[in-house]
């Protein structure tokens, strides 16, 4: 086998322990405050711009997943599938750090006390996730975000009030991913290939979502569950389907 994957796997494994040994408290103690959310007609706001758009996927709508998470994607700085041209990654790359815009994002929903938000950012200083945190604040909500701590704490800022994700959050989940994400050395290659943050944030991702499911469950509250007809024949899955959809746009509903 050939040493790259060596490289690979051993890098994801630690990436994997790391937060199985660091985060784990700081985990629960999110996982509580979105089932307590949830529970009470709450939103679970989710934001991620670039690859994080894949968290935010992972969130919902997928196989597993279930209402109470709302979100948030801008095209402009997700689409990367052209690349170069229209809707290309230099324009994708350039939008992600305009002042100004998430106050345009934000404006176009209506938040309530008992929602909170959830940002996903490896290096924590685009400028748009660092105003989507201040948004959200300045709204009287909790803000979560999953980055790379290290990442953000050596990547200079961009942000002009000098502010970078992890000052603004009021808890951190750290996703332990290594500074620069990519971890394989190619031997004669200048540059490391291999990136590991998605790994992390989904590992993240479902953690947490299996919790607030146990949580919602014991409340009493089980949520609707978008469930594969492996499990519960076609017609059921079909149905749930329908049924988690409406209820997801029922929680939604305020959001214009």
């Amino acid at each position: 086998m050939s040493t790259v994957y060596n490289e690979y796997l051993s890098a994801s494994y630690k990436i994997m322990k790391d937060i199985t040994t660091s985060q784990m408290e700081t985990i629960e103690q999110v996982s509580q405050i979105f089932a307590n959310c949830i529970a009470n007609e709450g939103l679970v706001h989710v934001y991620g711009s670039g690859h994080s758009r894949m968290a935010v996927e992972e969130v919902f709508p997928r196989y597993g997943s279930f209402p109470g998470f709302h979100t948030i994607v801008e095209l402009s700085m997700t689409f990367h599938n052209q690349v170069v041209g229209a809707n290309g990654q230099r324009q994708a790359m350039f939008i992600e750090n305009v002042e100004g815009l998430a106050e345009q994002i934000l404006n176009n929903f209506i938040f309530k006390p008992q929602d909170v938000f959830l940002l996903f950012s490896t290096s924590g200083v685009g400028n748009v996730v660092v105003e989507m945190a201040m948004g959200a604040k300045k709204r009287g909500m909790k803000v979560i975000a999953i980055t790379a701590v290290e990442n953000c704490k050596m990547t200079p800022h961009k942000h002009s009030s000098g502010s970078k994700l992890i000052d603004i959050a009021d808890i951190l989940i750290d996703t332990c991913v290594p500074m620069g994400d990519a971890v394989v050395h190619v031997p004669n290659l200048i540059t490391p290939v291999g990136p590991t943050s998605t790994i992390a944030n989904t590992l993240i991702v479902n953690l947490i979502k299996v919790r607030v499911a146990e949580l919602l469950t014991q409340a009493g509250q089980p949520p609707l569950v978008l469930t594969s007809p492996v499990f519960v024949g076609k017609e059921a899955s079909r149905q749930l389907f329908e049924d988690t959809y409406n209820d997801y746009r029922r929680r939604v509903n305020r959001v214009l």
